[in-house]
């Protein structure tokens, strides 16, 4: 018998309810389907001691993670650290500074992990034995690495220039790699055909609602390592610009379920301006997005037709929040300060988000006075084509303290 507290699946379009079956389109509209709860049974058996119990993993909030019963991938994934940046604080001008630091998330080192675990664990409830994604990247390695540890089949459709470390981070489990001549966005609509044809669980195609759900469970964790209160502004990268929906989900939910004050939480979207559709329309005040042929390094954020885009700008702009972009310098300029400053080497994605919040923190649109979060979603050993030319390269001596010496007094010191 199932657990779920799962109600439906919804159109976010017309409101039409759907049984919840491998499905991601609603049939009358054509509008996305989402995962709809039934909170009012879930109030008051869903507590901050009951969550607090729990192993320090993505699913201490399994109650609204949109699966029947157990986990069955990715049962260790989840729970990064929240990271007070002080060093940052100083430099940005801000008196109040987090870094949520999925760049450490178990096990592929980013956030697609929460969203995999998830998928995966449904895909094998409707009985599927093959999964696959389209990928920018990161999902390529999740899928892959998940799918392994639990006995799945799997293919992952990439981008055929896709940065080697993504490849390799996928590749090394096992999985069969499709490389595609084009962009994400000409993978992505491969993908809906090939879905269709062969019956399998791709995550982010026929399961794509369940699996945006994984998303929220970054949100949760936020919200409980502060104390159990959401921040006043948190930044998001944005792709498909899902994750900007969901954390703004999980802040309402735990609003709903009485774990938190509302707190009026501001989203704010981070975008490369090499391929920056939704910050494009939140600056331009207009909530149609404008498809574009992504040019930046920051390739896990290079979706140029994003699926979620119309629904982040909705976000940002109803909760009183903001977007940016930054052109590729300014991203490798945040990487090295993100990892000079707090010792966190994150991928171009990361470098993005920091720089974005940067740039709105000097133009007034995030205040220095209340609390930020920055969300980094991935790690910079994934990308390091970007920073190649960007660090000290050793200086080479013989194994003389007379030599090092000379280096010493070069570089001041006594």
């Amino acid at each position: 018998m199932s657990k779920s507290y799962v109600r439906a699946l919804k159109c976010r379009e017309c409101g039409q309810e759907y049984p919840i079956e491998p499905t991601h389109v609603c049939e009358f509209c054509f509008g996305p389907l989402e995962v709809a709860y039934d909170y009012d049974r879930l109030k008051g058996k869903f507590t901050r001691e009951l969550i607090e119990s729990r192993p320090q993993t993505m699913w201490r909030y399994k109650e609204l993670l949109p699966i029947d019963g157990e986990p069955t991938v990715g049962v260790q994934n989840g729970y990064t650290p929240l990271v007070r940046a002080r060093n940052l604080e100083k430099y940005l001008g801000v008196s109040e500074l987090y870094i949520k630091n999925d760049s450490v998330c178990y096990p592929t080192l980013s956030f697609k992990d929460r969203v995999v675990s998830v998928a995966l664990s449904k895909a094998v409830e409707f009985g599927f034995t093959t999964v696959a994604c389209a990928s920018t990247g990161n999902l390529a390695g999740s899928v892959a690495a998940n799918a392994a540890a639990a006995g799945l089949e799997s293919y992952v459709f990439i981008p055929h220039d896709l940065e080697q470390g993504k490849v390799l981070g996928a590749g090394i489990f096992g999985t069969k790699i499709i490389g595609i001549r084009g962009k994400y966005d000409d993978v992505n609509r491969l993908c809906s055909e090939v879905a269709g044809k062969y019956g399998w669980a791709f995550v982010n195609v026929n399961v794509r609602p369940f699996y945006a759900e994984g998303s929220k469970s970054l949100g949760y964790e936020v919200m409980e390592q502060l104390g159990w209160k959401a921040p006043k502004h948190i930044v998001v990268p944005m792709a498909s610009g899902s994750l900007c929906t969901k954390v703004d989900k999980s802040i309402k939910e735990f609003i709903k379920l009485g774990l938190i004050e509302d707190n009026g939480t501001a989203v704010y979207g981070a975008q490369a301006t090499g391929c920056s559709p939704i910050s494009k329309s939140v600056k331009e005040g207009t909530d149609l997005i404008h498809p574009v042929i992504a040019d930046t390094i920051a390739k896990s954020l290079a979706i140029g037709n994003p699926a979620d885009g119309y629904y982040a700008n909705r976000v940002i702009h109803e909760s009183g929040g903001w977007a940016e972009d930054i052109s590729d310098q300014e991203v490798v300029d945040a990487m090295k300060l993100l990892a000079e400053k707090e010792g966190i080497f994150a991928e171009t994605a990361g470098g993005v988000t920091l720089g974005c919040a940067q740039k709105m923190i000097e133009s007034g649109r995030l205040p220095r006075d209340e609390s930020i979060v920055l969300c980094i979603t991935g790690n910079g050993l994934k990308t390091q084509e970007a920073v190649l030319n960007a660090y000290a390269k050793p200086r080479i001596i013989d194994a003389s303290l007379k030599e090092f010496d000379l280096l010493a007094q070069a570089d001041g010191v006594k």
